[in-house]
């Protein structure tokens, strides 16, 4: 049996992390030891308002197209970059980021149905040496990894929503009452039907009704009924039945 290499092992473990703080406490130490890097992490745009304001300040002026090369590069071709392929001499590179523990700089990209969702970096100091060929080489089949394991974790998380219907509709804040207000009215009732059914008047309907629009974030009855197909019913029928609650 052929044994396989750091690099193999590296994406195996990619593979089997189950969610994003394994994926930091796992795969950011195993990639930065792999590289041999002063400092390491994996960023997601979509968390980075989690972080305190000073960090978030920090990403804003290192993300920045404007400001730095590096990130204008992942940008603009979803592919790894050292700081050596985008700026002159180190000097230059100093100006964008002064930081010791930066002189040099190796990024790329994480990518999901096409956008640009996350970046993976790697930093040596000045004593170290510079990023390479074949160093990009390797992130680029890491970050081809990743990429695949964040697209599989967002399928995931959609299909785990349809498993749990109920209970994924529930959380939208709707009480038991509201609920059923909402099944009613994704069934085609009339405010006065619904008050029918339920013992309350049509006036307690409308009222119930802009208690939910507010919780569940839609300005029709056609929205709401949009989101119980995501989270509950057949989406085919009804499609039809939101035709019938915007009368």
């Amino acid at each position: 049996m052929t044994r396989k290499s750091p690099l193999q092992l590296l994406f195996q473990e990619i593979d089997q992390v189950k969610d994003e703080d394994d994926l930091r406490s796992q795969i950011v130490p195993a990639i930065g030891e792999y590289f041999a890097a002063t400092r390491s992490g994996i960023f997601f745009f979509d968390r980075l308002h989690l972080v305190d304001t000073k960090l978030q300040k920090a990403f804003k002026v290192a993300l920045s197209i404007e400001h730095n090369p590096v990130a204008r590069y992942l940008v603009e071709r979803h592919a790894p970059v050292h700081e050596a392929l985008v700026t002159k001499s180190p000097k230059v590179w100093t100006m964008i980021c002064p930081r010791p523990d930066h002189w040099h700089v190796m990024a790329g990209p994480i990518v999901n149905r096409g956008q640009l969702v996350g970046v993976v970096g790697c930093t040596r100091d000045r004593s170290m040496f510079a990023f390479d060929t074949q160093n990009l080489a390797d992130l680029s089949a890491i970050c081809l990894h990743l990429s695949v394991w964040t697209a599989t974790k967002v399928r995931s998380a959609k299909l785990s929503c349809r498993e749990s219907p109920q209970q994924a509709f529930k959380s939208d804040r709707l009480t038991s009452r509201e609920l059923q207000i909402a099944e009613l009215v994704a069934m085609g009732r009339t405010n006065a039907e619904i008050g029918k059914e339920i013992w309350i008047t049509e006036n307690s309907v409308k009222q119930a009704l802009k208690r939910m629009f507010r919780k569940l974030e839609v300005s029709s009855r056609a929205e709401m009924v949009a989101q119980l197909a995501a989270t509950k019913y057949d989406l085919s029928s009804v499609k039809n039945n939101a035709l019938l609650a915007e009368k």
